[in-house]
């Protein structure tokens, strides 16, 4: 991938992320914002007044640069049926404009990677986190066998932009279908299943993510500065993202995360397509088990000055339940938080985060609740040799 900064960085005020530590408090960054993290090093976080970008942002008026992020390609008539049988969603069916996500499990059922999907009748495009794309490539090229198909790394040529509404951006177009990623998450995709109960704040979430080329970014700077569209760091992304329950592989995911965890069944599984590695553990899990761990939005207690950062401590009366995946600072909302606990963990109960050692209190908003699973409710058997002692006459 191209390494040369991000021409966002140019505009007043930016801040690259690459200059936020994961252990910085809210002092350290404009309105109480929280701290970025490496993994998005080289593009702005914020040009000065994250909570006003947030607001521009979720109104569907400003675009936000992700021009770290890769893009990856797959090419050849056998493209969608080599993926659909390697990862979790159906994708067989997939039409040229259609957006779709997938996620590549373990044999266990555990998270490898997470895809963002939009086919053009030619070819797949694949958007993936930085981090993911050298591992993903390196694995798909090995699994290729003599199907037709062949892959590439398009990130030196194309730049992702982010939105929750329409700009008139230069959307890249090879195949003549526009590249455009719309995040299905504002509703449950066929096939697959929701945990959260009740109302959804996904419900309005109109993100998407585009494709435009990469030299045409300084153009894209050029039309901000004259004031055609404001420009929204990564922070108003990542407070809008959490406040709409909406996992991230980079940030909600560890060694051990499966997709029940994280209602990541919702739009990136289908329960009922065909085999893929991992998708016994998947079915079990479902159908059967409870998945081990779950995910809350936290509202957390802001009255300390404090705020907590990913990986922060979850504990439950002094006892460690968990622990904070994403932080931010939300404009109507306020502090808040996601976090995956325990699964066992009072659903009720305020929990505390541990803010560089000043206790923060933390109630829960349940996304995944505890009884998530086991939704074949299979009565559960006798023990094999079991007695049943029967009452003396």
């Amino acid at each position: 991938m191209d390494s040369t900064a991000s021409p966002f960085l140019s505009l007043p005020g930016a801040v690259d992320t690459a200059g936020m530590h994961a252990s910085a408090s809210t002092a350290d960054t404009p309105d109480g914002a929280p701290a970025g993290s490496g993994h998005d090093a080289g593009i702005p976080a914020h040009y000065g007044n994250p909570l006003g970008e947030q607001r521009a942002l979720a109104e569907g008026r400003a675009i936000v640069d992700l021009s770290d992020r890769s893009v990856l390609t797959i090419t050849g008539p056998d493209r969608l049926g080599w993926l659909n049988s390697l990862t979790s969603q159906s994708l067989l069916g997939l039409q040229p404009g259609e957006s779709s996500e997938t996620l590549l499990l373990d044999v266990t059922g555990r998270l490898e990677y997470a895809v963002r999907l939009v086919d053009d009748g030619e070819t797949l495009w694949m958007l993936v986190e930085r981090d993911e794309a050298e591992g993903l490539l390196a694995w798909l090229d090995r699994m290729r066998f003599m199907l037709r198909v062949e892959l590439a790394d398009r990130s030196a040529d194309l730049a992702t932009i982010g939105t929750l509404g329409d700009p008139a951006l230069p959307i890249a177009a090879p195949n003549g279908v526009p590249l455009i990623w719309h995040d299905p998450w504002h509703a449950v995709t066929p096939g697959g299943h929701q945990y959260a109960q009740g109302e959804h704040p996904g419900a309005d979430w109109s993100y998407s993510e585009r494709l435009v080329p990469r030299d045409a970014l300084p153009s894209i700077v050029t039309r901000v500065t004259s004031g055609e569209f404001p420009a929204a760091g990564l922070l108003a992304l990542e407070a809008l993202r959490i406040a709409a329950w909406r996992p991230r592989f980079a940030t909600e995911v560890d060694e051990k995360t499966i997709p029940h965890e994280l209602d990541w069944l919702r739009t990136a599984v289908h329960l009922t397509k065909g085999c893929y590695r991992g998708q016994e553990t998947v079915a079990k899990v479902h159908n059967l088990g409870h998945p081990p761990r779950r995910l809350v939005m936290l509202h957390l207690d802001g009255s300390e000055g404090v705020h907590p950062v990913r990986g922060a401590v979850v504990s439950l009366e002094g006892r460690e339940v968990g622990v904070v995946t994403s932080t931010a600072l939300h404009y109507e909302l306020g502090p808040i938080a996601l976090a995956v606990v325990k699964r066992s963990t009072d659903a009720a109960a305020t929990l505390t985060v541990d803010a560089e050692g000043t206790p923060v209190a933390a109630a829960q908003e349940i996304v995944v609740p505890p009884e998530a699973g086991a939704e074949a409710h299979v009565p559960r058997l006798p023990r094999i040799g079991a007695v049943t002692r029967q009452p003396r006459g």
